[in-house]
């Protein structure tokens, strides 16, 4: 690197960083200031300005501000006290924010459901809050008798948008119309919500999970002013920036960060239901947006599209989110025009938070070594095969080296954004601790993400515990795997994963394709024998039509990695890599029992 590029790295770094500090001087457990303040204050100054763009609508600050009101008011006449809990079901729409404004003006708490839970899931998820409410768009009531015979105690359904949506009511005359008692507008001031600290939970946010029921992980509003923070002196937003927003509101990229980022600045948030790839562009267009936010998949789905004619017809200055896969992050740029692209690394509920201030291609944010006191990031030995960190003799954890693979790790401390706040329940919290770790009595949040770290501080995320395996006693990280099949014309998209073998230890690499008609499945091996390893190239593929995704676009796996690689069980062509003839090849199910009695080595 030259000395100009090592200058550039250092100045957008640390005026980034000292930006943020600034603001994060501010947050202290004690102190008073929220969310609601920032809001109320912009409100007064600019209440005529857009707040909110959703479809036709305009929602300005002012009107924002009667609505949360209205909200407000309304949780105030039930007998709820300080810090209790209000559950929110609502898909996408001006609303949401209302709600949640409204319930922290009323001192009270939000559970933000994911939209796609049903059943025991969703009951689940409203109980552990302790949620004796629920806020429930009308669009999600026919959802509600799914998840009755699951309650303990069911609570008090409250159908907002009623005479928006009745048929898609569920018809229970228990459940009552929100919309009904809605009607004062008038500020509850600032009394009801006078005991509240920024220490003192603000949401309950779910974590997505792999297995079992969805986790409430707690959220400040500390911690939501710390998150904010980060955006704001990293984007620099201001109050005539219109931020795109195509992610769920009940997840912390789309609901807090992008929501934040607009509404901290006197900004406006272009809201959209659900993400459509064909209209993203020209929604772009349209609202004039300045930014977007993305996670998952969405880049690629963008991509993967035909030419539009505002792909590049647009005023986008800036994007941030996490998840851009470094192998399509120059491409992505150079086709859509986007001037910055701030990838950013933090979990819902962990301590470990980081930006890519400067767009170091595939890297998820960076931590200087001159900046370790103020935010400890490290990154520890790792064995794949026990999920656990390697300890030396001492009994204590190893620091990896530059560039070597291990897991993340964040000092937890009490200082602004480095607290873990853990879940509701104790158990859950103590699993994500890692106590001893570089001398006896500290503890460290753990990230659950392998990754590597260089000499200049940028990380970079290798794969998720769980998903790295072991084959032929190497560890494969599928997110390599990932990179190298995605660069083969003619594959749209790639899902890598392990799958067991009888007989084998460890498991065998598979990975499910969507590919298109330049595809061509026999030049396949010998491409990715000069990009990956041999224990490293897939085994078996799968053809898919489609590549099952979160509400987030993660992509789910465990379900595929259920199903294995017999061809008589999967709809779906199989094949596998044969090593006689080096080529993949149709699986049959002779092949398949071959396979499975040990007959055939692989």
């Amino acid at each position: 690197m030259s000395l100009t590029a090592a200058i550039r790295r250092e100045y957008i770094y640390v005026t980034s960083i000292l930006r943020t500090v600034l603001m994060l001087r501010r947050l202290k457990p004690d102190a008073r200031r929220t969310i609601v303040d920032i809001v109320e204050d912009w409100a007064r100054r600019t209440p005529d300005a857009p707040a909110l763009y959703y479809l036709e609508q305009v929602m300005t600050y002012g009107a924002l501000e009667a609505r949360a009101n209205a909200y407000a008011n309304w949780a105030l006449s039930l007998s709820l006290k300080q810090g209790d809990c209000v559950a929110l079901l609502m898909e996408n729409r001006p609303d949401f924010i209302c709600a949640w404004l409204g319930m922290f003006k009323a001192g009270l708490c939000v559970a933000m459901i994911n939209t796609n839970q049903r059943g025991a899931a969703l009951a689940h998820s409203i109980e552990i809050a302790g949620a004796a409410h629920v806020i429930v768009g009308s669009e999600l009531a026919a959802v509600l008798p799914e998840a009755e015979p699951f309650f303990t105690v069911k609570p008090q359904l409250w159908i907002e948008g009623a005479a928006l949506g009745p048929a898609n009511a569920s018809g229970d005359p228990s459940n009552r119309n929100l919309d009904a008692a809605l009607t004062d507008t008038r500020s509850p001031g600032p009394g009801p919500r006078a005991g509240v600290r920024l220490k003192d939970r603000a949401f309950f946010i779910y974590t997505s999970g792999t297995t079992g029921l969805p986790k409430a992980a707690n959220f400040s509003h500390m911690r939501m002013l710390f998150m904010i923070s980060g955006f704001l002196g990293g984007l620099e937003p201001n109050r005539h920036d219109r931020i795109y927003n195509a992610l769920p509101l009940y997840h912390a990229t789309g609901g807090i960060c992008t929501a934040g980022m607009a509404l901290a600045r006197g900004g406006a948030m272009i809201l959209k239901k659900k993400f459509s790839v064909s209209e993203f562009w020209s929604d772009i267009h349209k609202y004039d947006a300045t930014m977007f936010t993305y996670i998952g998949e969405l880049c690629r789905y963008l991509l993967n599209a035909p030419p539009g004619p505002h792909e590049r017809d647009h005023h986008v200055r800036a994007i941030t989110g996490n998840g851009l896969r470094p192998e399509i992050w120059r491409q992505f740029q150079k086709r859509f025009a986007i001037p910055r692209i701030v990838e950013f690394y933090g979990a819902t509920e962990g301590n470990v938070s980081m930006l890519n201030y400067d767009g170091t291609v595939g890297a998820v944010g960076r931590v200087p070594d001159y900046i370790q006191p103020m935010l400890p990031t490290r990154v520890v030995r790792f064995d794949v095969e026990k999920e656990m960190p390697v300890r030396g003799p001492d009994g204590l954890c190893i620091e990896c080296e530059p560039t070597e693979v291990g897991e993340a790790i964040g000092g937890i401390s009490q200082r602004a954004g480095r607290n873990f706040e853990g879940y509701t329940k104790a158990a859950e919290t103590e699993k994500k601790i890692l106590r001893d770790v570089f001398k006896k009595g500290d503890a460290w949040f753990r990230t659950g993400d392998l990754m590597r770290r260089d000499e200049h501080g940028y990380f970079f995320f290798v794969d998720r515990i769980g998903d790295t395996f072991r084959w032929k006693g190497e560890n494969v990280a599928t997110s390599e795997v990932t990179q190298a099949l995605s660069t083969v014309p003619g594959i749209l998209e790639v899902n890598v994963y392990g799958v067991t073998v009888p007989g084998m230890d460890g498991r065998a690499g598979m990975a499910a394709l969507v590919v298109d008609g330049s595809f061509d499945i026999a030049g396949l091996a010998p491409r990715l024998a000069g990009r990956l390893a041999h224990y490293e190239r897939p085994v078996f593929l799968r053809l898919q039509p489609q590549i099952a995704v979160t509400a987030t676009f993660k992509q789910r796996k465990i379900e595929l990695v259920k199903e294995g690689f017999d061809p008589a069980a999967i709809a779906d062509r199989v094949y596998w890599l044969n090593p006689a003839t080096q080529a993949y090849e149709p699986l049959t199910a002779a092949l398949h029992a071959l396979i499975v009695e040990d007959r055939i080595k692989i």
